[in-house]
């Protein structure tokens, strides 16, 4: 089932907009530990999807797949921020 375009949009302007946050961090010493830096991310995933999950549409099942797209997404982005975040813990 394809996702209908409305839902699309929907993840294409979170994905842009969870980017834009995580380009903002600047990580500064004294760093937050990664186990803390993990849950923060995680917190903020979480947010996201309950966010788009109220502007989603289509049927339950349509939601649903957008959802899971949108979360992979998102975890995808994550776990990148999260290998930069361990690099500069590593060289600090």
């Amino acid at each position: 089932m394809a996702l209908i375009q409305t839902n699309k949009d929907l993840i294409s302007k979170g994905i842009k907009e969870f980017n834009v946050l995580l380009n903002q961090q600047v990580f500064t010493d004294p760093a937050v530990s990664e186990e803390a830096m993990v849950t923060v991310v995680n917190d903020w995933v979480s947010f996201y999807i309950d966010y788009y999950k109220k502007q989603m549409s289509g049927e339950q099942e349509e939601q649903d797949k957008a959802l899971q797209e949108f979360r992979q997404e998102l975890d995808t982005l994550s776990a990148s921020f999260l290998d930069k975040y361990r690099n500069f813990l590593k060289s600090s």
